[in-house]
């Protein structure tokens, strides 16, 4: 089966990795500093399974807009590499919408940066609904009630107003609203993102014995979790 025609874009949002400033829930258990290095490791490993997709525009929405010269650092050849603008997550996320469905583009979706096993067929799948019009919106969801993915084919602002972010009712929210204002939606499958430090052990325990797969991706990250623990600065049972 062919893949439907149209223009699409993957965007990946991302933070500075800077410490105190990213995976704060990782500690008490990590220190700061190990924690934006793994984060790093996260961006690493979600640009290379981007990278991989054949037949799609890439870009990195970076956070704060100052951060440029940090993201300059990672291998992003082939990526269109922008500032987030906005006061919160919701308004970012519809920037991102508006702008890039304004430039040409037939699909358009946004993947968080913090699940850095997240196989490459889940986005894939989501421009495929997208472009064979069997959604208006796709979510990709996680089991804390967030998600790790949102995809759209037009812009709708009022999607992304008055959502609880960083809560469990992420989700639950964004369905009751696209529901209250008729929009065809289409869930992916489930994905955790690694946010607490049992996450983490998760992760860790999964892959430990055996690397992650190509599809699967995640081999940055789980390289830099394997020098933690030989250091003794990751203790996990």
């Amino acid at each position: 089966m062919t893949d439907p025609a149209g223009k699409s874009l993957v965007v990946i949002v991302a933070k500075e990795p800077v410490p105190g400033r990213v995976k704060t829930r990782l500690s008490p258990e990590i220190s700061a500093t190990d924690a934006a290095g793994l984060y790093r490791c996260f961006l690493l490993d979600r640009i290379g399974a981007v990278r991989r997709m054949t037949g799609v525009d890439r870009a990195v929405a970076f956070t704060p807009e100052d951060a440029m010269g940090a993201f300059r650092t990672l291998p992003l050849d082939g990526f269109e590499l922008f500032p987030q603008r906005g006061a919160d997550l919701g308004e970012r996320l519809n920037n991102i919408f508006l702008d890039k469905l304004a430039n040409g583009y037939d699909a358009v979706s946004i993947v968080d940066s913090d699940s850095p096993d997240l196989p490459r067929a889940f986005i894939k799948e989501s421009l495929r609904v997208l472009l064979s019009k069997q959604a208006e919106v796709v979510f990709g969801p996680c089991h804390d009630g967030g998600y790790y993915l949102v995809g759209m084919r037009k812009p709708n602002p009022e999607l992304f107003r008055n959502i609880p972010w960083s809560t469990s009712r992420v989700l639950s929210s964004s369905l009751e609203k696209s529901r209250r204002l008729g929009l065809d939606v289409k869930l992916l499958s489930f994905w955790n993102d690694l946010d607490t430090f049992k996450d983490l052990v998760e992760f860790f325990n999964r892959y430990r014995d055996r690397p992650p797969s190509d599809e699967e991706v995640g081999a940055e990250s789980l390289a830099y979790l394997s020098r933690l623990e030989k250091s003794n600065r990751l203790m996990i049972m």
